[in-house]
């Protein structure tokens, strides 16, 4: 369907976990150079793409800087005991789904880096602690299996080493894609589908795109790039949740039936209006997403950074979350960063002069 599938399919078959982006950076790096004007990193790592606008005069040019998180969950070796390597998550990791899952341990221990393919191992009932019983088997009690012995594997693997879901992506029927990471990398290419289509329109204003680290740890990447950057407005894009197994229709939203538009006290109520008056205007379909508390994405982050900025959420509906299978609409990824691409050209020289505060 798409010409940014076979970047993204590219994006959710490395590593890259929060703290540890440089895998995905280096393609996002390469994807965005050919699209921007200037392209540097922050000092934690996050990517900044600037596309100049063209507004004239002396003074700065307004800026609006669009979000969307690079880094994955994962998992980090805390022993090893004999042949298995026992773990902790990075980031929210539901050890659920973690029994069976294939995983990469990026092993430190000889020097150099050195990928070791393995598997999640959940133990039998009988060694697992009574009062596991017929539950869940929690973190502590799995183990990743590589296949070495315990000297080999005390050898090659260092306490602190990552390990990374390995699941290649897959198209399914119906045009949706599959695999782990689409949490947040399916909005680096809605992005990317942004910057693309920005080669052919005018835009008064000029575009940060922002490839940032550490959103699922301690948004580290959406503070510091926001502090660097001070743009006038921003928007955070990144994945909600999708209508599934159990899911509430309230709090959920369908598979390709366009991105979602958060509003909630995270969410700047005129540019919340702005974003729906166009998506009505060009017919993209969309649903509004409350977010009555923060949006627990970047937005969460760059509205209160520095004197505070009028910040957005635009969202990408995906079923299961935080789990190697994630799967989202490519639909949805196009749609989202048509509306990014026309809300930046609608943008007006004096768009932060007519902004009210009012409800």
């Amino acid at each position: 369907m798409s010409e940014i599938t076979p970047f993204l399919k590219s994006l959710l078959s490395v590593s890259g976990l929060s703290g540890y982006e440089a895998p995905a950076a280096k393609l996002i790096e390469e994807k965005w150079r050919p699209l921007v004007d200037e392209l540097t990193v922050s000092r934690l790592g996050s990517l900044h793409g600037l596309k100049k606008g063209s507004a004239a005069g002396s003074g700065k040019r307004p800026a609006i800087m669009i979000a969307t998180h690079m880094d994955a969950i994962g998992l980090m070796v805390t022993e090893v005991v004999g042949e298995f390597l026992h773990i902790t998550q990075v980031g929210g990791v539901d050890p659920r789904i973690l029994p069976g899952t294939p995983v990469t341990v990026h092993a430190s221990g000889g020097g150099v880096v050195e990928e070791l393919f393995g598997v999640v191992a959940q133990p039998p009932a009988r060694a697992l602690p009574a009062s596991v019983g017929d539950g869940p088997v929690p973190l502590k009690d799995l183990l990743i299996d590589v296949g070495l012995s315990a000297r080999e594997a005390a050898t090659k693997v260092r306490i602190g080493d990552l390990a990374s879901f390995a699941s290649e992506p897959v198209e399914l029927s119906g045009e949706v894609i599959s695999g782990h990471t689409l949490d947040n990398r399916a909005s680096v290419a809605a992005l990317t589908v942004a910057l693309e289509e920005l080669k052919g329109k005018a835009h008064a204003w000029d575009v940060w795109a922002v490839a940032t680290v550490q959103e699922e740890t301690v948004f580290g990447g959406a503070y510091t790039s926001a502090f660097a950057l001070r743009p006038d407005l921003a928007v955070g894009v990144d994945v909600t949740f999708a209508k599934g197994p159990g899911a509430s229709d309230w709090s959920t939203f369908p598979l390709g039936k366009g991105p979602t538009l958060a509003y909630g006290p995270n969410i700047h109520t005129y540019v919340f209006t702005k974003f729906k008056e166009l998506a009505d205007r060009l017919e993209i379909p969309y649903a509004v997403e409350l977010a009555p508390k923060h949006s627990g994405t970047d937005t969460y982050a760059m509205q209160v950074t520095g004197e505070g900025i009028p910040s957005m959420v635009v969202g990408i509906p995906l079923r299961y979350m935080h789990t190697p299978v994630e799967m989202v609409a490519l639909k949805d990824i196009q749609r989202a960063g048509r509306i990014l691409a026309e809300f930046i050209a609608a943008l007006d020289v004096d768009f932060l002069e007519k902004i009210t505060w009012d409800e």
